[in-house]
């Protein structure tokens, strides 16, 4: 099984930003591959014995152990220089959208963790966005089900509140229905810059049979 709390901390030593969402997955495949040996690594993979569209985002086979992790990397507007390299990363507004994606995801690895052998599940998200680890400041917000805030616990079946609206829930209608309980705990990534959303933290996810 790969531990992949060290390895994360390891990559955010040599990468503590990342251009896009893509440069994040290939990075980390990377960083498994350079530390884990003989494990065999493919990106954007679809299980066989899985009907649906679903392709998982870093597939890693080592003997009869199998590692699936799902990413989401949400960004707000930073302009940094790192190692002479320079980021400039967007806004990327509908945090309600962001966390519905993200517990779609867990939803999904419970699915191939259910139906597969030896496989174990981990859904990553690493933002700068404050407002993904914050408790929310409404009392009732439309995406209560879907908050990923620290100390969050969450199990079964989470939907929209009924008065969002249809253009926020546009092809995410469905119920998300989570088999097992999870705690949500936040981890400090890396601070590339000391300006406003400098600081960047991630959450991951255990899904287990």
């Amino acid at each position: 099984m790969i531990d992949l709390a060290d390895i994360i901390q390891n990559l955010s030593e040599s990468r503590p930003i990342f251009h896009s969402e893509a440069d994040f997955q290939h990075a980390l495949a990377w960083e498994i591959h350079t530390q884990i040996q003989n494990c065999e690594i493919r990106l954007e993979y679809k299980p066989q014995h899985i009907m649906q569209r679903f392709y998982v985002d870093i597939w890693c086979s080592k003997k009869d152990c199998i590692t699936a992790i799902e990413l989401k990397y949400k960004t707000r507007r930073l302009y940094t220089n790192v190692k002479g390299e320079t980021f400039h990363l967007l806004s990327q507004s509908a945090q309600d959208i962001g966390r519905y994606d993200f517990l779609n995801d867990i939803q999904r690895l419970e699915e191939i963790v259910l139906k597969s052998r030896n496989v174990v599940g981990y859904a990553i998200f690493l933002t700068n966005d404050s407002a993904y680890w914050s408790y929310p400041r409404k009392n009732h917000p439309v995406d209560a089900d879907f908050r990923i805030h620290q100390d969050r616990e969450f199990t079964g079946n989470l939907n929209w509140d009924s008065n969002t609206s249809a253009g926020t829930k546009r092809d995410r209608e469905e119920t998300i229905q989570i088999k097992n309980t999870y705690n949500l705990t936040w981890r400090n990534y890396s601070e590339p810059s000391l300006e406003s959303y400098g600081k960047f933290r991630y959450l991951s996810v255990k899904i287990e049979s």
